[in-house]
């Protein structure tokens, strides 16, 4: 594996990579290919819409990719195409704050990843692409308060797996119409599996495995009207979890058996590639072959910042052959990481760097060890940080003796709605809690799912750590004040016909300085 100082590029190193290539000498070049274009370009090129993510206090990402024919790789011709860009004050882009030109070209897809600097901080702002005669849709993007900013509010969603056959993006049309600064996406964004028949919509293609697969894949989600939509509402952080790549994926290791690992990270390279082309994520993203940096930092203020990590590209092999099983020596391996050494010292560091009144960790697992049997006996879901307890036992530990302000874990990947309270020692009913776990359900995957399953009275007893928990679809509204965080659970009775109202099917709040989740 590369280090991560050869994986992270600065910003002029960006602009350097043909990924923005605005001002450089061979610019005349790029204006007589889109002369050339301009009358070659034919349907509509911005059919994916517009993204923008990882936002600092002078700037962020500006995302669209050029696909007049977006389930056929694009549609585009083999040629660079120059796209003119800008940031306005206003909806019309008429008080131009920053503008430029960037190439789009076929080596990303046409996909654009603009690095725009010079904002002011703490202000909303309005971007577009153009190229020819068409003009793409305009998103709004905000810049974050100046880092010893002391803000009084920050209102963001999170959400994640959205499994396109399974359901409609219901969710996402009533979060495109809340008042947010921000959305946290916490993975599975796409599913790999091929196409099936009588599902509420169909996959294009098969299993996903060639890079043509998983860029129509991407772009399949992508014309998703809903989710557009919510990109263009406010910037995106975003997290992967398996399903982007391939399902319980662990580092190179495959779920199957067999699988040659030098194999399955050049199928991750050509994962992670698509990944990359479709996503508004910032320079130090743009991958290395199978490798591909996705932890990171944003802070909002001195008021709360985000730790977005990666559990999955640097973790060691599921124990006990994955699954919910009874604990076996594998759980207690002191060398078994979800994070990775290098990750999880940059995690350390991080909060114990922290301004912020509130430190956020966005992430894919659940982290409350949850006892998943009914009854004496024990299961423990293999896959999640209950699998690797000496590494969980050691954030959390960290966390308490460290005295982290106020630390919240948003999780995903499960397609259910918990709170939790988190401990160092869950066999310990009374012991302090030193963090708080909100798990957000699905956009769409399980299908419709519903208020409660059979199983649920049995987990609530065997764990009195866990204060809610809900099957149905939706997404979490969050709101942070220097006092309390508050947590909404934003439902859909159902994702396999449109017109789902929204219902908040329960709220809690954090108290500063009192970790543990308390019904609102």
């Amino acid at each position: 594996m590369l280090p991560h100082d050869q994986l992270a590029l600065n910003r002029r190193a960006f602009v350097l990579s043909g990924l923005a290539l605005a001002g450089l000498p061979w610019r005349a070049q790029a204006d007589s290919l889109v002369i050339k274009r301009r009358q070659s370009l034919g349907d509509n090129p911005f059919t994916l819409g517009v993204a923008s993510g990882d936002p600092t206090p002078t700037g962020a990402t500006l995302w669209t990719r050029l696909a007049p024919q977006p389930l056929e790789e694009g549609g585009m011709p083999n040629e660079n195409i120059e796209v003119r860009w800008v940031v306005a004050h206003d909806e019309g882009l008429t008080r131009i704050a920053r503008e430029g030109r960037a190439i789009a070209t076929p080596l990303f897809a046409h996909s654009l990843h603009v690095d725009v600097e010079g904002l002011e901080p703490d202000c909303w702002y309005y971007y577009g692409f153009f190229t020819g005669n068409e003009s793409s849709p305009v998103g709004r993007v905000r810049t974050m308060p100046a880092l010893s900013a002391k803000p009084d509010r920050l209102r963001y969603a999170f959400a994640s797996c959205q499994h396109y056959e399974s359901g409609l993006f219901t969710a996402y049309e009533h979060m495109a119409k809340d008042d947010l600064d921000l959305i946290a996406h916490l993975g599975d964004y796409i599913y790999e599996g091929p196409g099936r028949e009588k599902q509420v919509r169909k996959h294009v293609g098969p299993k996903l495995d060639s890079l043509a697969d998983y860029r129509n894949r991407h772009a399949q989600y992508k014309t998703d009207p809903h989710l557009q939509a919510a990109h263009r509402l406010c910037p995106w952080l975003v997290a992967w979890d398996d399903h982007e790549f391939e399902n319980n994926c662990a580092g190179d290791i495959s779920e199957r058996a067999g699988v040659d690992p030098a194999n399955f990270l050049k199928q991750r390279a050509r994962a992670y590639r698509a990944y990359y082309e479709h996503m508004p994520v910032g320079p130090q993203s743009l991958p290395q072959g199978p490798w591909m940096r996705l932890y990171k930092n944003i802070q909002f203020g001195s008021l709360a910042q985000f730790s977005v990590l990666d559990t999955r590209q640097y973790r060691t092999d599921q124990p006990c052959g994955d699954g919910n099983k009874a604990p076996c020596d594998g759980v207690f391996d002191p060398a078994a990481t979800l994070l990775g050494p290098e990750q999880e010292d940059w995690l350390n560091n991080s909060l114990l760097a922290s301004p912020c009144r509130w430190n956020i960790l966005a992430q894919q697992v659940m982290m409350a060890r949850v006892d998943r049997k009914n009854g004496p006996e024990v299961a423990w879901s293999m896959d999640q940080w209950a699998g690797y307890d000496v590494a969980r036992k050691r954030l959390l530990n960290f966390m308490g003796e460290r005295k982290i302000a106020n630390p919240i874990v948003l999780t995903g990947d499960i397609h259910t709605n918990w709170v939790n309270d988190l401990k160092v020692d869950f066999d310990a009913p009374d012991s302090p809690t030193v963090a708080t776990e909100f798990v957000g359900t699905s956009i769409s995957s399980g299908g419709n799912g519903s208020q409660t399953r059979a199983d649920t009275a049995g987990v609530l007893e065997d764990n009195p750590f866990v204060k809610f928990y809900n099957a149905e679809r939706g997404y979490v509204r969050c709101e942070i004040t220097p006092d309390e965080y508050r947590a909404d659970y934003q439902v859909v009775e159902y994702v396999d016909r449109p017109g789902a109202p929204l219902v908040t099917r329960a709220s809690f709040v954090v108290e500063d300085g009192q970790p543990g989740a308390k019904p609102a």
